[in-house]
């Protein structure tokens, strides 16, 4: 019995096709609703802004370091993998990637394949993630 053939990581499979903005922007609005919630529970977020943004880096760095995919992600089946080798990027890079991410202007700078100046500086992307 053979194993399966591993993956081809994103950066070196010229056939990678990135997910659309619409479905990354619903992950995004997921997981802000989300942390608007949880953000409830310590602080009031409509008063203290800075409480939703905190809950989103720590939340980034969590779900995406450890499981690839935060709420928003899963539910719109997408994820967010190393760009060279296609794993995990692990927490640390989740929360810089996270933290890049709350400053809103490197999201909005992408190249051809849709990876923001938040995913070049740590090395990820944003892939189709398997039914």
């Amino acid at each position: 019995m053979s194993l399966p053939p591993e993956p081809t990581p994103p950066a070196a499979d010229p056939a990678f096709t990135p997910p659309s903005l619409g479905r990354r922007f619903g992950a995004l609005v997921v997981d802000w609703v989300l942390c608007l919630l949880v953000s409830n529970f310590f602080a009031d977020p409509v008063r203290d802004g800075w409480a939703p943004v905190l809950v989103l880096i720590v939340e980034y760095g969590f779900f995406i370091g450890l499981f690839a995919q935060t709420p928003g992600m899963y539910v719109t089946r997408i994820r967010c993998l190393a760009w060279a080798d296609g794993g995990r990027i692990g927490v640390p890079r989740a929360l810089l990637r996270g933290l890049l991410l709350a400053l809103v202007a490197p999201a909005l700078i992408m190249d051809e394949r849709r990876r923001g100046i938040h995913d070049r500086l740590v090395g990820s992307v944003v892939t189709a993630a398997p039914r």
